[in-house]
């Protein structure tokens, strides 16, 4: 078991690399997902209306504006949770140190 003296004490400059991180995944699978959603609805219909697919529809209507709301979302969701993770971790250690 590690003592006290090998715990570090949290680093406030590791929060905005993590949020960033968790942006940039979260923003890039909702992208892929609703890429791929609107690129079978585009598909679908134009089947069922006898057209060519018009994927510019797919990217530009569906897909860009579901990513960026889902950024924004992630974004403020990582944050407040990384915030509130440094707080406690911070919390803790200075607990520790008093024991």
């Amino acid at each position: 078991m590690a003592t006290a003296s090998e715990f570090r004490s949290p680093r406030w400059y590791g929060i905005p690399f993590r949020v960033l991180l968790l942006t940039a995944i979260g923003t890039l699978l909702s992208f892929a997902l609703s890429l791929l959603i609107s690129i079978i609805g585009v598909v679908l219909v134009s089947l069922v209306r006898g057209a060519h697919p018009d994927m510019r529809i797919a990217y530009r209507d569906f897909a860009l504006p579901a990513a960026l709301v889902v950024g924004a979302a992630s974004l403020i969701f990582a944050v407040v949770t990384e915030i509130r993770h440094y707080r406690q971790v911070k919390s803790l250690a200075a607990i520790e140190k008093m024991s």
